[in-house]
């Protein structure tokens, strides 16, 4: 499993670059925005940001908690409460949640070797591939912080801070990429 295992660790880095990459939009995206828009949801059928981060991490808790040997759907979990929102959680509170939540995610794959990928995990009594489990958390993470940051710009509007490339300026930054390349 040699060759494997150094593609393996490849697809596990680049996981991992991923993952952080997310955590990294999705808290310069909060950093926006006021305790009073965190909360805010744009309807009674939407959630908040808050609320996205709370089922965030209710997820990484439940997924990354013994990811090898249990059911990364823990019985203690109540996911339907993570929709709810909860005006007593202070900002604090809830970024605290979502470090907590990263930090077991990336406590979970930071000591796995290539080889580890085609191990089987289960979730929801159905058995993954490591692998499988990974995108599967990836694909999902993505989706949400892609509505935090969604959320975020909304709420900003004109006093949104762009993430990447500022609308107009897509010239100007490839001409820079090019730049650097030379």
């Amino acid at each position: 499993m040699g060759d494997y295992g150094s593609l393996g660790q490849h697809c596990l880095s680049d996981a991992l670059h991923s993952f952080r990459g997310l955590k990294k939009l999705g808290e310069r995206a909060i950093a926006q925005l006021s305790d009073e828009e965190l909360t805010r949801a744009p309807d009674e059928e939407s959630n908040s940001v808050a609320v996205i981060v709370k089922h965030l991490a209710g997820n990484m808790r439940s997924r990354w908690t013994d990811f090898l040997t249990s059911d990364g759907e823990k019985p203690d979990r109540h996911r339907d409460t993570e929709f709810e929102p909860d005006d007593a959680l202070t900002r604090a509170q809830l970024l605290e949640r979502w470090e907590r939540g990263w930090g077991q995610l990336f406590a979970a794959l930071e000591p796995l070797a290539g080889d580890d990928l085609l191990r089987t995990v289960m979730i929801r009594g159905e058995p993954h591939s490591v692998l499988q489990a990974i995108n599967r958390q990836l694909t999902h993470y993505a989706s949400h912080v892609g509505q935090i940051v969604y959320l975020a710009k909304h709420w900003k509007s004109k006093d949104w801070k762009s993430l990447s490339v500022p609308r107009g300026q897509s010239d100007q930054f490839n001409q820079k990429m090019r730049e650097r390349k030379e």
